[in-house]
């Protein structure tokens, strides 16, 4: 079975704190043998790539940018997509589930997106969305990134059981 992708989102300057919850996130979802989807960049993003690379786990950053070079050093892979904040919503594609650290109005893009798109977000200290309709994704908050990770990886295989039970078609070409 292919890895689960959990994405991780949240702000581009968090304080200390954060930058200690996102770091622990990427360690744990490394151990996991989840593979950590981020924007690639600073703060949160960074951070969590930081703790995925000390475990030597993968982080794949989709950047706004044309040049894998803008990415964060600790990446894994760094894919730019030239496409700037319309990116936001590949994150959310590329994830199984979903899990915001700090952030504003990006994260909030972000975690909207992955809720229309009925994936989970997990809030760790971030944004605070309610679900509205029974197709959208859970929103859950999280107090230590031990439950966080946990909560997500629980909601991603929902997801990936859902994909294999049929209620997601794939489409085959040729």
């Amino acid at each position: 079975m292919m890895k689960l992708q959990i994405g991780v989102i949240g702000g581009s300057q968090p304080d200390q704190e954060h930058r200690k919850m996102a770091y622990e996130v990427g360690k744990l979802l490394s151990k996991a043998g989840s593979v950590v989807i981020c924007g690639g960049l600073t703060g949160v993003m960074e951070a969590v790539a930081e703790g995925v690379e000390e475990e030597g786990g993968t982080c794949i950053g989709l950047l706004p940018g044309n040049s894998p070079l803008e990415g964060s050093i600790h990446l894994t892979v760094a894919l730019p997509t030239g496409i700037g904040f319309a990116r936001n919503f590949l994150i959310v594609r590329a994830s199984d589930a979903l899990i915001a650290i700090d952030g504003s109005n990006g994260t909030l893009s972000e975690a909207a997106f992955a809720m229309a798109e009925g994936k989970s977000v997990v809030s760790l200290d971030s944004v605070v969305l309610s679900r509205q309709k029974e197709s959208e994704g859970n929103f859950i908050v999280a107090s230590t990134p031990d439950v966080a990770v946990g909560i997500a990886l629980e909601e991603a295989m929902k997801k990936r059981n859902e994909y294999s039970s049929g209620k997601f078609q794939l489409r085959q070409f040729g």
